[in-house]
Formats: structure tokens, sequence, C-alpha cells
């Protein structure tokens, strides 16, 4: 793992006045890897240019191997974490659980995990539901921002609409926006709220046909060079903050490199970015 000669570039995170790395390292990358290879992967990426870290307890050991390798750079990185839980008390504990974990007094942003049905929404702002400890921890300093992540429009829409969040997390992906339009109406709402999009998916394209050939994807992703690097630069190219690559380390570091480089695609690239769309199935849904 060579140090290139660039960098990473960096964006604003929208409202917050914060200047972070426009690629994100996600906690997969380091999940179930021996602990020196995962401080190698960290060094890496932060020795390229990445800023910003992301994780949640969902993600196997990934908090555990990150906390470690992130020893010497926390106050030089902008990390964030999830959680799932839906309830005041739930949500409260979780976040205790992650900063131990993690070695770490504050997260720089704390999201609401996995938003994906209008209930999901209703829950959290329901009284003592998640967003009230989110709030609380703000005003205790454990949290410096807050934010979601959604994996369907209505959702982060919903969320938008309840509170004035400082990010969504939400798939910003070539075959969905180009052939369903998802994605479109959050980017919309978020660039008029202020509020940073963080896009996931960059790099998907589409469903495993013949199973998963990449432990850590759910998804089918691209791992040809040239197909990746414009899917990539097609959602570094739309209002957006921070991408966050898939989870395999060679796809990761990948997607650095691409980035180091970052052009917005020319009418030409477009094109063929059209027709790899074409044949896919969109990963998402869009839905009325």
């Amino acid at each position: 793992m060579g140090t290139g000669n660039s960098a990473v570039p960096r964006r604003m995170l929208g409202k917050t006045g914060v200047e972070v790395s426009a690629i994100a390292m996600g906690g997969i990358v380091v999940m179930n890897l021996p602990q020196k290879e995962a401080d190698a992967m960290v060094r890496w990426a932060h020795d390229n240019g990445v800023t910003y870290f992301d994780v949640a307890p969902t993600y196997g050991d990934a908090e555990e191997r990150l906390g470690l390798a992130l020893k010497g750079l926390r106050d030089k990185v902008f990390l964030a974490c999830k959680t799932e839980k839906r309830d005041k008390a739930g949500a409260a504990d979780a976040l205790r659980q992650s900063l131990k974990r993690l070695h770490t007094d504050h997260f720089d942003l704390y999201q609401l995990h996995a938003l994906r049905t209008p209930d999901d929404v209703e829950q959290v702002f329901a009284p003592d539901g998640a967003m009230d400890a989110l709030l609380r921890a703000r005003e205790q300093g454990l949290i410096r921002f807050l934010g979601f992540s959604a994996h369907s429009e209505e959702a982060a829409l919903m969320a938008l609409d309840r509170f004035p969040f400082d990010t969504a997390m939400v798939p910003i992906n070539f075959v969905c926006l180009l052939k369903n339009g998802f994605g479109r109406r959050v980017l919309e709402k978020a660039q008029a709220m202020g509020t940073a999009v963080i896009a996931i998916k960059a790099m998907a394209k589409t469903y495993w046909s013949n199973g998963r050939q990449v432990p850590k994807c759910w998804y089918e992703p691209l791992t040809d060079r040239h197909q990746a690097a414009l899917a990539l630069r097609f959602s570094l190219s739309q209002p957006i903050a921070v991408a966050i690559p898939p989870g395999d380390e060679r796809l990761f570091q990948m997607a650095v490199d691409i980035a180091k480089s970052y052009r917005p695609l020319e009418a030409e690239e477009r094109q063929q970015l059209e027709q790899l769309a074409q044949p896919l199935t969109p990963l998402f849904p869009l839905r009325d």
C-alpha cells in the first residue's frame, strides 16, 4: 500500500462549516481484519488524504478495529457512528458502548441508522424515541452533528421534513439516478436545507446473479477500474459532500485512487455510463 503523490480532495460538509475528504472510509473495510492490517489500512487511508471515517455497531468487530487503529489520529479525523436503536434508552446505551469501543469521548457525527419506512421515522421522533437521546447527547458534548442513513427516498424526505439534520446518508448511484431518478428529490431537498449528502452505493452495479463474489458487498460492485471510475465520478459530480466506497479493501483503495484525480464526467463518458446502466436493475426502486 504505497502513498500517492496527491491526496483525496476535500469538500465542505454542508452547513456544518467542517471540511472533510470527499471519500470516507467505511468501517466494513477493517471488519474481520487482523489488527495490524487494520492499522495499516487506516494509516494508508489517512496518508492519502482520507479524513472521514464512518462505522456502526452492526459492522461486526469494525468499531474495535477502528478504535485501536485511530489511536494517535483521533484529533486529525472526522469520526461518524450510527445506531439502529429506535428508542431513547436503547440509543443512549448504544452511543455509550460505541464511544467506549472506539476509545473516544465524542463523535463528530452520530446518525440514526437505516431508516427504511415511515414507521421507522415515526419511532425515532416519538416521545422517548431515539431522537431524544441524540439531542441530549449533543447538549452533553458527546455528539457534534446529527444525521441519518436511509435506503428509501420516502424515509429520507420524511426525516428531513421532521428535523434540520446536518447530514443525510443515502444511495447516490448511477443506475438508480439514470434509470428511475432515485435520489434526485433527496439531493434537491438536502441542498436547499444545507444538509450534506453522504453518498453510499456509488460503485454498485446491481444484485448478485450467482451468489456473493465479494464477501463484504451484499450487491454486485463495479470491479473494472474504468467503469468504477465513471460511476464514482458520476456520484461525486452530484451535489454531495462525501462518498463511501464499498467495504472491500481493494475497491476502497481503488476509489481513493480514482478520487485523487477527480474531474466531472464529460458528455461522452456520461453516454458510456448510460449504456452501462441500461440493462441493469436498480438496487433501489423509486416510490411516490
